[in-house]
């Protein structure tokens, strides 16, 4: 739970396509998770991503969610 601001968003769009949102504004059925890798290996691995978008989530998206977390949870600066 969190601002949805601070969540990364995995949409299923009209389409049947299954994408990060990374503007937040992409129409379709939509899933927030926390932006830190214990969360989306949970999403991802205990299927509750598949079952909020009803559909199954292809390994790209799985690949592009770990890197839109990696990419917030990074802190410049630090190693």
């Amino acid at each position: 739970m969190g601002p949805k601001r601070e969540l990364v968003r995995v949409v299923r769009t009209p389409a049947g396509d299954v994408r990060v949102d990374t503007t937040g504004k992409v129409s379709g059925r939509g899933a927030y998770i926390c932006p830190t890798a214990d969360c989306a290996e949970i999403a991802v691995r205990e299927g509750r991503l598949q079952h909020a978008l009803d559909v199954p989530v292809p390994p790209a998206v799985v690949e592009e969610l770990r890197a839109a977390v990696a990419r917030r949870t990074h802190v410049p600066g630090k190693v």
